[in-house]
Formats: C-alpha cells, sequence, structure tokens
C-alpha cells in the first residue's frame, strides 16, 4: 500500500522543520578555522547513548592532542528515511554543511554523483593507517570514478535471532538452525499455537522502515534464492538492474504470508518507523517475540548504562544463519553493509575533518567502537586482537557470516529501487497487493527511475 498521501506530507513537512532548526543551530557552518563541525546518527531511543558517548570520548582526545582546536556536534535524531532526507538537505549548502558526516554506505555513492561528498584519496595516501583496512569495505566507500569518499567504521552481517524462553515453551530445539525458508515458517508457525501472546516472526517492512526493509527484511530473502551464480538485483555483465524474477517474486511471498497468517507484529506496528526502538528494547528482553531477522548489532541496545540492561541476553537468546531458500548451497545468506566518515564537497575545514577521523579510527578507538556498537571490525589489527575476538558473545558467530555475506550494489540508482522494494513489500503487507502486482509495481518503478536500463529474467 502506498503511503497516504497525508502522511507523506506529515513526513516531508517534518523533515522541512527538522532541518530549518538544524540550519537555524548551524547557521555559518564551519567559518571558524578552529572548529570542526560533526553530524551523526542519533538514536530514536532516548536510553541508548553508544554514540553519543562514544563521540564524547574522541572529542576530548582529540582537543586535548590538537590545542586551540575544537570539535562541535550536530546530531540528527530520526529514523533512518529521515536522517538520510535531514543530511542530504544539509550537504547542499556551505552554510549548512558540516565538516565531517556519518554516511550510510548505500547511500554514498548517490550523495557523489550529487556532488555533495569530497573525495579523499589526497588524505588517505599520506595516512600510513589506510592500509590496514581490509578491502571489501574500502570498497563500499568508493565511486565509480574510482576515489575514496568516506572511511568505514565497522561493517555487519545479519541473521536470525531467537528466544531460547519462547522455544522451550513451544517445544523447539534449543539450539535451532533451519534448513531453508520453510523451516523458519514452520517454526513462527509453531511459536503462534503454542505460546500465545508472543510474536512469532519479525520481519521489517515497507517504507516506514526504509533501508532496514530493504537490507534485514527483503535481500536477506532475495539473496538466498536461485543458484548464488549471479545478483539477484543487479546484472553485472549487462549493466542493468533485474526485474521480473522468480527469486524476487519468491521473496514476496514470503514477506505475505508472514502477515497474512498473522506471524508477525501487527500491521501497524510493523509500519510504525520506529518499531525497532521497541523490538530491541521492548520485544527482544521481555520474551515477547520468537524469532528477529536482524542484524549483528543489537547488544549495543543491552550493555550497562544503555537504558535496557540485559546481562543475559546470550542465554536466552539463540542464533541462527539465516537459510537459502530451499538449503541449496552455500545453505546460508547474510547482507553487509555498514557507515563511513565522510567529508562534504561544502566543508568549509576538511583538513580538520580529516584529523578528527584519524582520531576516530586509531586501532584503540576503532576496538572501543566495534565493541561498543556490536559492529564487526574492518581493520585487520583489531580484527585478529583477542582483546575484541574474544570480548562480546555473537561476535564471532555474526564474523563467521561474512564468508556468506553479499553486498548491496553500490549504484546511484540504488535508493529508487530501495524505494520500490520498500514500496512492494507494503502492498503485500497489507494485503492491498497480490504478489503479482506488487511485483509489477516494482518493474514498472525501477524502469522509470533507471532509464530502461533493466533486464528481465
Amino acid at each position: 500500500m502506498p503511503v497516504r498521501p497525508t502522511a507523506a506530507l506529515s513526513a516531508l513537512l517534518t523533515a522541512a522543520l527538522s532541518v530549518t532548526a538544524l540550519t537555524s543551530c548551524g547557521s555559518g557552518s564551519g567559518r571558524d578555522p578552529d572548529t570542526v563541525k560533526v553530524s551523526y546518527k542519533q538514536s530514536t531511543d532516548n536510553s541508548v547513548k553508544v554514540a553519543d558517548t562514544y563521540l564524547a570520548g574522541v572529542k576530548e582526545q582529540f582537543e586535548r592532542e590538537h590545542p586551540g582546536k575544537k570539535v562541535e556536534f550536530v546530531p540528527i535524531k530520526a529514523p533512518d528515511a529521515e536522517y538520510y532526507t535531514k543530511l542530504q538537505q544539509m550537504l547542499r549548502s556551505p552554510r549548512t554543511a558540516p565538516d565531517l558526516v556519518y554516511e550510510d554506505t548505500f547511500l554514498i555513492n548517490s550523495d557523489i554523483t550529487s556532488g555533495y561528498l569530497r573525495p579523499l584519496d589526497a588524505y588517505l595516501a599520506k595516512w600510513p593507517d589506510w592500509r590496514r583496512f581490509i578491502g571489501s569495505a574500502k570498497a563500499a566507500a568508493k565511486g565509480r570514478d574510482g576515489k575514496t569518499y568516506g572511511v568505514p567504521d565497522g561493517t555487519d552481517t545479519r541473521g536470525l535471532w531467537f528466544d531460547r524462553r519462547v522455544f522451550s515453551k513451544a517445544g523447539l530445539p534449543r539450539d535451532w538452525q533451519p534448513r531453508n525458508w520453510e523451516d523458519v515458517l514452520a517454526a513462527a508457525r509453531t511459536i503462534k499455537r503454542k505460546v500465545p501472546g508472543v510474536i512469532p516472526l519479525n520481519v521489517y517492512t515497507g517504507k516506514p522502515a526504509g533501508e532496514r526493509a530493504t537490507m534485514q527484511g527483503f535481500e536477506m530473502l532475495l539473496y538466498g534464492t536461485g543458484d548464488g551464480s549471479s545478483d539477484p538485483l543487479y546484472d553485472d555483465t549487462a549493466g542493468k538492474w533485474v526485474v521480473g524474477s522468480r527469486g524476487f517474486k519468491d521473496a514476496l511471498a514470503f514477506v505475505e504470508t508472514v502477515y497474512r497468517e498473522k506471524l508477525g507484529p501487527d500491521v501497524s506496528d510493523a509500519l510504525d518507523p520506529n518499531f525497532n526502538t521497541t523490538v530491541n528494547g521492548e520485544l527482544l528482553p521481555q520474551g515477547k517475540l520468537g524469532i528477529a531477522l536482524d542484524g549483528s548489532w543489537l547488544p549495543q541496545t543491552w550493555q550497562p548504562g544503555s537504558g535496557h540492561a540485559w546481562p543475559d541476553w546470550s542465554r536466552q537468546l539463540g542464533l541462527a544463519a539465516m537459510p537459502t531458500q530451499h538449503g541449496q548451497a552455500p545453505g546460508k545468506v547474510s547482507m553487509s553493509g555498514g557507515w563511513t566518515w565522510a567529508v562534504p564537497a561544502k566543508a568549509a575545514n576538511p583538513g580538520l575533518a580529516f584529523d578528527f577521523v584519524k582520531t576516530l579510527q586509531t586501532k584503540d578507538n576503532a576496538r572501543k567502537w566495534y565493541l561498543a556498537n556490536s559492529g564487526i571490525a574492518v581493520r585487520q589489527d583489531v580484527a585478529a586482537d583477542p582483546a575484541y575476538t574474544g570480548a562480546q558473545p555473537g561476535l564471532r558467530f555474526f564474523t563467521g557470516l561474512v564468508a556468506h555475506t553479499h553486498y548491496r550494489p553500490a549504484y546511484p540508482a540504488y535508493p529508487k529501487v530501495s524505494t520500490a522494494v520498500q514500496e512492494a513489500m507494503e502492498g503485500v503487507t497489507t494485503g492491498d497487493l497480490s504478489v503479482a502486482e506488487a511485483a509489477r509495481g516494482y518493474d514498472a518503478t525501477v524502469e522509470d527511475v533507471t532509464g530502461g536500463r533493466v533486464v528481465r529474467k
């Protein structure tokens, strides 16, 4: 179901008002040559201060090591989709552009094409630590022009979190590992039948969830279809986006099944843009969700001082790899993304901004951040450090999924393609569209937004 015009208008007004507020408080951004303005995504959960706490510590270190220099934060507190909108509006003007911004890798090529970001190659060439970053992470921050526009601060993988308390009541195995999609649905149906009052399975869906729906939800399904010999979303050989595929329809059918059979949350909750805050802070800790298709970063919500401290989570939750559709090789599937620190094209103090990046990304600070936000290391020296690898339950499991992971097509059209995926998901979630109708709508939208650069499979 498309977003209601009133809801869309409300979202746009909210974004505009928020950006106006940021503009007024950030007017003249970067005019002081001794102050670096840093914008980042602040959690919508007021109890979660992971990023704020970490950045405050780096600010203190930077100002101590760079006498006379100051760091000023411009946090953006918003769900993902609104964050991207607000950030892009800030980047359009020298008056509002910060000196350093937190960029999701899925958006970076779109922002490069729009001229919002500055290439960092001249700075990276003089920074010895850059050679310690893994190649796939570097590639995620690279434009089609071959230049690098961001410094990655970690990556992630995705899998199935399941509640052993719920599984015990449902008579399901403590060490569950589904072999195919049907095993996942069968477990959810068992939970619905035997454990009333618990949401059996959460798969993020719809436009309000933004990229969370596309990546945690749909792509975790889509990339588990077929034989794995080619990317099911983008044909690199043809240089075109894939439409009309059986795998796309099958992934939509899985989403439709979850919501038609009421195996997932109420549709009104699923289409709440802040539902992830409820999932992480309430449903999982309180044993009200059986299975969550979600990411490696969830434990950051449950650390001491988070407001949702849950020291027993590793005993009460189990972890399973998301299986391929029919259990076909390689049997497991994951998606990886991550975030980068990027310097806007209109930044007033780009050199000072990169100096702050170097402080953010010392080995010690990088390790602190990976552990604080439950991230997966992209620095080789940290990845090999026992102080990192043995520090948190689940870290070895999610790091192990890197061998089975996929990356989103890093092309400028991707954000619009992603929105088309979300619209198709929303249509089958609400029941307003059949799988066939939603797939046809997706095909038509992608053909339009890519200028006809599609291949039908």
